[in-house]
């Protein structure tokens, strides 16, 4: 049944008998009115208890569509005036159509891997993860392979991603890959030219910047700060920018709307495109995960998924999703470099999003890391941590220097952890236990005590 409709210069209405909860659909209102401009930058919106009240649901309908409004960066709220539509957001401009141009990890038997980047793969040993490939391995083997991949996954991937991600996606516009990295190198592969500068956040994922150079562009460091890439000062001349707007990696900030918009304006001005890394978008804690980039602007932005950290690294099974004719011109470029996604591992996956047990592991592996992070934060109390409310990894924050020697001396203790400029990164996703985990945590502690 459809609730009163209400006003603050635009109509709001929630549906009890929808498949989407109410808060969400609240959400989902309030971010297009944002977005089209009818709420704009600086409009106080009206407190909780009267929105609910005029809506007809409780308060806590409210107070969570505004949390998540507050974490993507649409909302601010003002001490002791309420809650505002954050200064700087704009509405979204008419699309400009542009032409499409032409061993990290050493083993260390027996010692406790606390690097970033890691999945925990105990919980894949499960009637449904083995039904998905045994079914998949019994399929019969294709005379030719789809450079876009298996058409029935592509279908499944889409709604998928629309699910998880907010990610609007005909599967026309989605190419499966072997992962965000194989997905970066073949969007490398088709539109850069020998020469040509690409941006790279620093602190950053080095592997991006390895994947770019191999290609022959020249990588440029953008700086970040505790909220994301810094828009303001990007440098004409950029043929592409990789960025982590949901949770930059290594330090976890969120890309704010206004910059969201400033990176999407400074694209479509100067024509370069968006590579936008979701590495572990699904995985947030202290709201529904944050929608995605690429939905602001289609254009210019390219998205790039991947299985490693929801499933598993050895599954090789990811995904590109952009513009049509950029997508043919990807996999015509693929084509001819005879890359390929292993045909087994993408029917198993297709089996696992059929079936529903995709969104099943996720959701049981939202919990186990949460309960992970909970772990890390709370034996880490008191040190100044960065990106602890997303991820698989969060970031201790330390002098120069203190970090490379914290990482050699907890590797003589038996626990592997990472070092950047800014500080110790600590990842909670490979950890067998919470035990374990604990365990390795208090040494990390211990030796940070004694610096």
């Amino acid at each position: 049944m459809l609730e009163t409709c209400v006003s603050i210069d635009l109509p709001l209405a929630v549906d009890r008998d929808a498949g989407e909860p109410m808060n969400a659909q609240l959400v989902a209102q309030l971010r297009a009115a944002m977005r089209e401009g009818r709420l704009a930058s600086g409009e106080r919106l009206p407190g909780s208890r009267a929105l609910a009240g005029l809506l007809g649901v409780s308060r806590t309908v409210v107070t969570e569509a505004y949390e998540q409004l507050y974490a993507e960066g649409w909302l601010e709220g003002r001490h002791g005036s309420g809650t505002y539509v954050t200064a700087g957001v704009a509405a979204d401009p008419a699309p400009i159509a542009r032409p499409v141009p032409e061993a990290r990890r050493a083993d260390a038997a027996g010692a406790l891997d606390l690097r970033p980047g890691i999945a925990w793969i105990g919980a894949l040993d499960t009637p449904a993860w083995r039904r998905a490939w045994r079914l998949a391995a019994g399929m019969p083997p294709r005379q030719r392979q789809e450079p876009h991949g298996v058409a029935e996954l592509r279908a499944a991937l889409a709604d998928y991603i629309r699910r998880s991600r907010g990610v609007t996606c005909p599967v026309e516009r989605l190419l499966v890959t072997r992962g965000a990295t194989n997905g970066l190198d073949l969007l490398a592969a088709a539109v850069l030219r020998p020469g040509d500068r690409v941006g790279v956040e620093e602190p950053g994922y080095p592997r991006a910047r390895e994947v770019l150079a191999g290609r022959g562009a020249v990588p440029v460091p953008c700086p970040v700060d505790g909220h994301g890439l810094i828009v303001d000062g990007l440098p004409d001349g950029l043929r592409l920018i990789h960025t982590t707007p949901s949770h930059q990696y290594p330090l976890g900030g969120v890309l704010p709307v206004p910059r969201r918009q400033a990176l999407l304006a400074w694209a479509r001005r100067t024509g370069a495109l968006v590579a936008e890394d979701d590495y572990d978008g699904e995985f947030r804690y202290d709201v529904a995960p944050l929608p995605a980039l690429y939905d602001l602007d289609p254009d210019v932005v390219v998205y790039l998924g991947t299985t490693a950290k929801i499933l598993t690294a050895d599954m090789g099974v990811g995904w590109l999703v952009g513009r049509p004719d950029l997508v043919a011109a990807v996999a015509a470029r693929r084509e001819q470099l005879n890359d390929r996604t292993a045909v087994v591992p993408q029917h198993a996956l297709r089996l696992l999003l059929e079936r529903g047990d995709l969104d099943r592991h996720v959701r049981r592996m939202r919990g186990e890391y949460a309960r992970r992070r909970e772990v890390v934060v709370r034996v880490l109390d008191g040190l100044p941590l960065r990106g602890e409310t997303a991820g698989l990894h969060l970031v201790v924050e330390l002098p120069g220097g203190v970090a490379e020697r914290v990482v050699g001396e907890a590797a003589e203790r038996g626990v592997l952890v990472e070092a950047i400029g800014r500080g110790l990164v600590i990842g909670y996703g490979a950890a067998p236990a919470l035990a374990d985990l604990r365990e390795g945590c208090e040494v990390v502690r211990d030796l940070l005590s004694r610096t």
